[in-house]
């Protein structure tokens, strides 16, 4: 068996981009699972998921139950989603960024096709962040690595045994989003080399996770992206690229929101000696805004006002008539 027949399970853009290597590979997606559509934007418009958008264009079949439990509030989509996938001619089952669990029924049901059953491709390198925002979760805490998790799917949350695994260096000025687009696509890879060893029907050693170090990337709140100048400046800047591109750090000025899109830590820079209070603008210049925050100076180098488009700080101290001083809070 040189080819493995794969039901997809995925939503975001994580997913989407794994779904595409997984089209170019060898091994052939057969149906894909994603998310019902719904309202976002502005605008709040009924809107596909990429996953789904993805599979429109690969012309794969599509099921979007709103829910998987058998016994919840949506028992006839579970049912009927339940008989599809039975009817499906498949080997395994692949997960990433689905955002539903997945029931037991549906477990033992993959289990019986192979031995890893559900894979899912999780970007951390568990136990370390398990839940629904691994990679802002690592940049906030400041961890100097992550990496990318394939993973045989047990009951309970990322709890399941480790196929393999990839580390990868988070770098000084990755925000989340180029670090999700490093990992998706290392996913992608580490995953592709699991199916053609799968289909090869190759033994695998599965790894349980270690019970020490288990840490919970809760989701985000849009709350929790408010800058609190008060902090120390390293913190700043990981709350800065932690929530780049959603859901923006932001700040006020004279009682308007800011967002803060990039900045740089420049501390170890900073020669002048003068008082200061937190948020207090200590200098701009074509270069961008020198702000004060606890312990260090941080210099903000992509904002955006509301109703405006991003701009770099330097055009926004034009338009702003900001002037050393000034405090945002």
């Amino acid at each position: 068996m040189n080819q493995l027949k794969i039901i997809f399970a995925g939503t975001p853009e994580f997913a989407a981009t794994i779904l595409e290597v997984l089209e170019k590979s060898k091994h052939q997606v057969i149906a894909v699972m994603t998310q019902p559509d719904r309202a976002s934007g502005r605008g709040l418009k009924v809107l596909p998921s990429l996953v789904k958008q993805k599979a429109l264009r690969m012309d794969i079949p599509i099921l979007q139950p709103t829910s998987l439990k058998l016994d919840g509030a949506f028992i006839t989509e579970a049912m009927n989603a339940k008989k599809q996938i039975e009817n499906l001619d498949f080997d395994v089952m692949i997960v990433a960024a689905y955002g539903l669990i997945l029931p037991q029924w549906l477990l033992s049901l993959v289990e019986a096709k192979n031995e890893l059953g559900c894979i899912n491709v999780h970007a951390s390198l568990l136990p370390r962040w398990r839940g629904a925002a691994p990679i802002h979760r690592a940049i906030l805490a400041g961890d100097d690595q992550t990496g990318i998790c394939i993973m045989k799917m047990a009951q309970g949350l990322d709890t399941g045994s480790i196929i393999a695994q990839e580390t990868m260096q988070i770098k000084s000025l990755d925000t989340t989003g180029t670090l999700h687009d490093r990992l998706a696509f290392q996913g992608a890879q580490v995953l592709i080399e699991v199916l053609d060893k799968l289909a090869k029907q190759e033994k695998f050693v599965l790894v349980e996770q270690n019970q020490a170090g288990i840490t919970y990337a809760e989701k985000i709140k849009k709350e929790e992206a408010r800058i609190e100048w008060q902090q120390e400046v390293n913190q700043i800047d990981r709350k800065i690229r932690a929530f780049n591109p959603s859901p923006g750090a932001f700040t006020t000025l004279n009682q308007e929101i800011i967002k803060i899109w990039m900045s740089e830590n420049i501390s170890d820079r900073w020669q002048k000696h003068q008082t200061s209070q937190p948020g207090e603008i200590l200098e701009v210049d074509e270069f961008g805004i020198c702000v004060a925050g606890n312990k260090g100076v941080i210099r903000l180098l992509e904002v955006q006002k509301a109703g405006s488009k991003r701009m770099s700080a330097s055009q926004f101290v034009k338009n702003m008539q900001l002037k050393p001083g000034h405090v945002f809070q």
